[in-house]
């Protein structure tokens, strides 16, 4: 059913692309070489979709008609184009400096599990049963053993830290790896959020004392917290996962979790695990201590993914497409020559040039999109379509006033600018844009968060598409029987994250779902 789902998204795209194009052709062939005052006429490169009318089918459009992604022929796969591959590269710049000032190393591991390893750790295994895919062929003959593809990489690397680790001098062990992972996801796959094969990062740390390892997964979720607030400017939570949430095997999970307030449902940005010591068990991770006692190592895990770039176009995308943060766009400034009938085009497009080589030698990323075949006003339209964060236009008044006109991509905002004062307006505006990107998202969030004391409630906020924050007894039975209660057909609530910030919880506050003392606040809802 899925690859149905997803076949039929694959040619509603490719439908509208197609005629897209077609548009855009007969729009070129008909542009007279001059003319007078622009006016934006239909392009056929708008959405067929509005994003709070059908947000489903408006990201599936908006992914592919922004250049970030390309069906392939294989479902739940993805092409990232260079649109979105750019943003992955900026995130990577920020993250690997950062992890290697806290002297983790990066290191590589095959992509191939064998079936004995890969099932060793028993509560692990089974949490990724269902999506684990195996390699059963060499060209026409069978293997004699089958052979996983990482779904992750804890039991492909811990036998060989076990190898490496023998006394307290090896330690700590601390290694990060680049790579894709392959989940073979069934229901509902969506580019970028639930797809087959994807990339991260992910790191696997081994300690002394578990004072080290929690120190670690704090420090690692908080450069999670970065990537989305400083550079996707998408707010999120900090917190702990339920025991029934947690990393499978693990000891226990924190993660940065985002909402997505037009379909009321919150996704998982990123996560660090404290693995404890199962794993260690496990594989035999022991070392010999300062005192000559054998003793097993505290181990932690973490990654993210490119769902970062997914979160993002849902979170801050509009009816007109992508709009893209000025921090992870690979062009943060596109110049637009605006030639009226009988302008001095070569000046113009001298002035045009001008300007980007005073932006790039500032170090803001800005291209000019001279191309003579297409409209100012499809242009305007193409790259309102990708995101970029400004747009500058030039046409014979401001080459007469010395002066450039920008329109901001995230109010629409036009502002003239004088040319000496170019770059440092420029930068201001960009970094304004970061800003009120987050500022809006944040407020958007926040219009959605209920606090609730009662089932009732409870049920009518969810809903209204809320992101419920509500005291709850922390037992585990408890939320599978929240579950269970609201299993439907846009799927059952659970626990998202106890935030770490915790608002005063009153003594004989009862918890909302069982009615039992209640031990913290929680947010719930329906979730990605």
């Amino acid at each position: 059913m899925a690859g149905t789902d997803d076949k039929k998204q694959q040619q509603s795209a490719e439908k509208k692309k197609a005629a897209a194009e077609k548009k855009q052709q007969t729009a070129a062939k008909h542009q007279p070489g001059g003319k007078k005052k622009e006016v934006k006429k239909e392009t056929g490169l708008g959405l067929t979709y509005k994003k709070a009318e059908n947000f489903g089918e408006w990201y599936s459009e908006v992914v592919v008609n922004g250049e970030m992604i390309e069906y392939y022929d294989i479902s739940g796969c993805y092409i990232l184009r260079p649109w979105s591959m750019a943003i992955w590269e900026t995130l990577q710049a920020f993250f690997d400096p950062e992890i290697k000032k806290m002297k983790i190393k990066n290191c590589y591991f095959p992509v191939f599990v064998s079936s004995t390893v890969l099932e060793k750790e028993k509560d692990h295994i089974e949490g990724f049963a269902p999506e684990v895919a195996w390699v059963t062929k060499s060209g026409k003959s069978d293997l004699e053993i089958p052979i996983a593809i990482r779904p992750t990489s804890e039991t492909v690397m811990y036998p060989y830290y076990s190898k490496w680790i023998r006394g307290h001098r090896d330690l700590p062990l601390k290694l990060n790896q680049w790579c894709n992972v392959v989940r073979w996801e069934f229901s509902n796959p969506t580019p970028f959020i639930r797809s087959r094969e994807f990339l991260w990062q992910e790191g696997h740390t081994a300690f002394a004392t578990k004072e080290e390892a929690d120190t670690e997964v704090l420090e690692i979720l908080e450069l999670y917290r970065r990537i989305y607030e400083e550079y996707l400017a998408v707010p999120v939570v900090k917190g702990k996962k339920s025991e029934l949430e947690k990393f499978a095997g693990g000891l226990y999970t924190t993660s940065v979790e985002a909402f997505i307030p037009n379909t009321g449902r919150g996704i998982q940005g990123a996560t660090s695990h404290c693995l404890g010591q199962n794993f260690a068990k496990m594989f035999e991770i022991n070392y010999e201590n300062e005192k000559g006692e054998r003793a097993m190592v505290w181990q932690n895990s973490w990654a993210y993914s490119t769902r970062t770039i997914g979160v993002m176009v849902m979170v801050h995308g509009d009816d007109k497409g992508l709009v893209m943060p000025p921090k992870v766009s690979s062009v943060q400034v596109i110049v637009i020559p605006v030639p009226y009938k009988d302008a001095d085009t070569q000046g113009i497009l001298d002035a045009c040039s001008a300007t980007v080589n005073a932006l790039v030698e500032a170090g803001i990323r800005a291209e000019s999109d001279a191309r003579d075949n297409y409209s100012p006003g499809w242009k305007y339209s193409q790259w309102e379509m990708k995101g970029v964060p400004l747009r500058i236009e030039i046409g014979p008044k401001d080459l007469a006033n010395k002066q450039v006109r920008a329109v901001r991509r995230d109010t629409g905002a036009k502002i003239d600018i004088a040319n000496a004062e170019l770059v440092e307006e420029i930068k201001k505006l960009l970094d304004n844009i970061q800003q009120n990107l987050f500022d809006v998202a944040k407020q958007k969030r926040d219009e959605c968060i209920q606090v609730i004391h009662t089932w009732e409630d409870f049920i009518e906020a969810l809903n209204n598409k809320k992101m419920i924050l509500a005291p709850w007894c922390d037992e585990k039975e408890v939320e599978e029987d929240v579950k269970a209660r609201t299993k439907g057909e846009t799927g059952a609530a659970k626990t998202l994250c106890s935030p770490f910030d915790q608002p005063e919880l009153p003594e004989g506050t009862v918890c909302f779902a069982s009615g039992k003392p209640a031990k913290k606040w929680s947010y719930w809802g329906r979730s990605y």
